[in-house]
């Protein structure tokens, strides 16, 4: 991959990987006549002299569609820690989940189990389009089967999905992401039937050992609405072209595919021993939007197990002006 220097307002940014500028140029934030400089180069070139930056819209841009493949649907979000979502369908529309997400749904729902991840490959394909959908399913740690909710009657209808810890869900349009989100592989609630949802293989060597979730993300591949979910209070944050951005491995929701992931030493071995953060953080490199969580499942989860009397803890007698001699006389 290539290693490349922007000139703005006079300064070098950088290195940027070749998707990285040419998804600055396509927003906006660079121009034609922007200098760009890499390895190989006896000089700073214009972005429009370059000619493997040339081509914007072939290499970024999501290849053209006839219509909307996904089905479109309405939705309403209820609650504030413990949040659900409620989805209304016209008839014959559908909204794929993981199996135990629904909190409930109308008599004119039909509830059935499918092989596969419900995009139209998978449902429409042979025997391999759907092995594969599975495939992608089970080597993200999730099962080969999804649940499929049509609206089989007239009207209206409604299913709702519930989240399965303390947080928020998050409703991204794909159409507004270039047609893909990346993110933890156990953020997916629910989406729109047509959506494809996959693995996204981190290359990096750093990122797979130490970032938290190895090689395999989630990847999420379509043009309507999904859902997904986090611990604790959502922060949004958009990175502009080389800003940077360190966070804790697992407060890392999700990401667009613009932004480069990687896994950076604390640099301070005291630190990283006493300062209870651990040895590693993510970084974060724009152009992009990241979604981050302030309460990872596995931070509440190893909060809750240290306490618990298997683990050592100890009833601290909360509540209780005796605190833990109330305890004492207890068979």
């Amino acid at each position: 991959m290539s290693n490349w220097y922007v000139a703005v307002d006079g300064k070098s940014i950088g290195p940027f990987s070749t998707a990285q500028v040419l998804s600055g140029l396509a927003s906006g934030q660079y121009t034609a006549a922007t200098l760009v400089w890499r390895d190989g180069f006896a000089d700073w070139q214009p972005i429009g002299e370059v000619g493997e930056l040339r081509n914007v819209e072939a290499t970024i841009a999501p290849p053209p569609v006839s219509g909307q493949q996904a089905h479109e649907i309405d939705y309403e979000i209820f609650g504030h820690e413990m949040q659900f979502v409620e989805i209304e369908l016209d008839p014959e529309e559908s909204v794929v989940s993981e199996a135990g997400a629904m909190m409930y749904m109308d008599g004119a729902i039909r509830m059935e189990t499918i092989f596969g991840d419900g995009s139209a490959a998978s449902q429409s394909g042979g025997f391999f389009d759907k092995m594969l959908g599975a495939g992608k399913r089970l080597i993200t740690g999730e099962g080969l089967f999804i649940t499929m909710f049509t609206h089989t009657g007239s009207g209206k209808a409604r299913v709702a999905f519930s989240s399965p810890y303390p947080g928020k869900i998050i409703p991204l349009d794909l159409k507004k992401y270039d047609g893909r989100i990346i993110c933890q592989k156990d953020a997916f609630l629910c989406a729109a039937k047509g959506v494809q949802i996959g693995i996204a293989f981190q290359k990096k060597i750093g990122v797979a050992l130490f970032g938290g979730e190895g090689f395999i993300m989630q990847q999420l591949d379509g043009d309507g609405l999904v859902f997904v979910h986090a611990g604790g209070t959502i922060v949004e944050k958009e990175l502009a072209a080389g800003e940077t951005l360190r966070v804790d491995t697992g407060c890392l929701v999700a990401l667009t595919r613009s932004v480069d992931y990687d896994i950076e030493f604390v640099g301070d071995v005291k630190s990283a021993i006493f300062g209870g953060e651990g040895f590693f953080f993510a970084t974060l490199r724009g152009p992009g939007h990241v979604w981050l969580q302030s309460l990872p499942f596995s931070r509440l989860a190893g909060r809750i197990w240290e306490a618990a009397p298997q683990a050592g803890g100890q009833d601290k007698g909360e509540g209780s002006v005796l605190g833990g001699i109330a305890t004492l006389f207890e068979k």
